[in-house]
């Protein structure tokens, strides 16, 4: 009952247009893969892929974690019109902020001596992403603040249809160049539709009254959070790259990791949709409870049908990328099995740390898990393979998301037992 009821609310959300924006996301992100698999030779895009990881845990961080603020501290403010001078000095202070570390990605990327030829390249040019990125996340946000999810999930559909469509054309005229341009300005023309719907008057200047240390510590923290969060996935490609320098390894490793990551897309899109809602609500310990025993009986019961359906597909289905990619079903599995404790746990209770303000637990764990990352696949890498950076990351997913519910069930009592 619980779970219908959860559902159910979600739906009313506008839940139905995120999951169909959520999966369309995926899908088209999976065949945007699919494409440049097709079309790249496996050495270059291994090298591309190679220098995208490194702008993947960096994108979070651009403007130095402000969009995070904006949806917290957004849901806290009343008015339309204090929301949409938030976003305005969200916008020009984050825009600054991410030139600022494109300028300093570049500069680093020209001078820094990588194993790949033309890394350093590609590197430099992917970093221009995060400008466009932080944008179109500013902009989806907004959209949430103002409760219309249908907007918000236009965004999303926008994006990936500008993202399939550039890869395709681009990669199969450019090869690997193409591929670099087609992320590039999927985001900016996605931003540009999108950004006059939310008709904010940037000339407004007076300084938004929630504005405070808190409000700068808590974007920080979220986007340290959300670097960590990101290079525990791509440290095990930087680190096959690293130990056993095969370009090729590293390529099989993002594409045999594609499937168990996209499923994480699920308890995204619930929290995408319930935010704001459950932010608002944080304080009330019945509603809280409930929608934690809903949402965990839902992804216990999603976790089980999707390992079992691995079990016996695991190979099958890395056919469908290249009969080369089958010999790894052993670590494909394993990581299916490890992303179960993101769907069940960290998913939940890491929002959850975010929304009564502890942000900064989540990076303690996510920092510890790093460490512990790093010393596993220097053992375990050299070894088994791109195995052993399997079983390191699948063992560090539990770890993460027990150790999140842990800590939010102690600070939640401690912040709300005597109310």
């Amino acid at each position: 009952m619980l779970v219908k009821s959860y559902i159910q609310n979600f739906l009313n959300r506008a839940g139905g247009h995120v999951f169909l924006a959520t999966l369309i996301s995926r899908l088209f992100s999976f065949l945007a893969s699919w494409f440049a698999i097709q079309f790249i030779p496996n050495k270059e895009l291994g090298i591309v892929l190679f220098a995208y990881n490194i702008i993947a845990f960096l994108i979070p961080f651009s403007g130095l974690g402000l969009h995070q603020s904006l949806i917290r501290f957004g849901a806290l403010l009343k008015t339309t019109e204090e929301k949409n001078n938030l976003f305005s000095y969200v916008f020009k202070k984050g825009l600054l902020i991410s030139i600022f570390i494109v300028t300093v990605v570049i500069i680093f990327a020209l001078l820094f001596p990588f194993q790949f030829d033309k890394t350093g390249i590609y590197l430099a040019f992917l970093a221009l992403v995060l400008i466009p990125d932080f944008i179109m996340q500013i902009i989806k946000i907004q959209f949430r603040l103002q409760h219309k999810n249908k907007l918000f999930s236009y965004v999303e559909i926008l994006n990936s249809t500008f993202l399939v469509l550039f890869v395709l054309v681009l990669s199969y005229f450019y090869k690997e160049n193409g591929y670099v341009t087609a992320v590039i300005i999927a985001p900016l023309i996605t931003s540009f539709f999108f950004i006059k719907k939310l008709n904010i008057n940037f000339s407004f200047k007076v300084k938004p009254s929630i504005i405070d240390f808190s409000f700068w510590k808590y974007g920080f923290y979220s986007g340290l959070t959300s670097v960590v969060t990101n290079l525990l996935f791509v440290i095990d490609i930087l680190l096959i790259g690293h130990l056993l320098n095969d370009s090729e390894m590293v390529t099989a490793y993002k594409y045999i990791s594609i499937i168990p990551l996209s499923i994480l897309f699920l308890p995204r899109m619930f929290i995408a949709a319930d935010f704001v809602s459950f932010t608002e609500k944080i304080s009330d310990k019945k509603h809280i409870f409930n929608y934690t025993k809903s949402y965990m009986t839902l992804f216990t019961t999603v976790s089980i049908l999707y390992c079992g359906f691995f079990y016996f597909f695991s190979e099958a289905t890395l056919g469908l990328f290249d009969e080369s990619l089958i010999k790894y079903s052993d670590s494909f599995f394993i990581l299916s099995l490890g992303v179960c404790g993101i769907l069940i746990f960290r998913g939940l209770f890491g929002n959850l740390l975010s929304s009564i303000g502890k942000i900064e637990i989540n990076y303690y764990i996510n920092s510890i898990a790093i460490l512990i990352n790093v010393i596993s696949n220097y053992y375990l890498i050299p070894i088994y393979g791109i195995k052993g950076a399997a079983i390191t990351s699948a063992f560090l997913m539990w770890f993460t998301g027990i150790f999140s519910a842990i800590w939010f069930l102690y600070l939640y009592r401690k912040m709300y037992d005597n109310e």
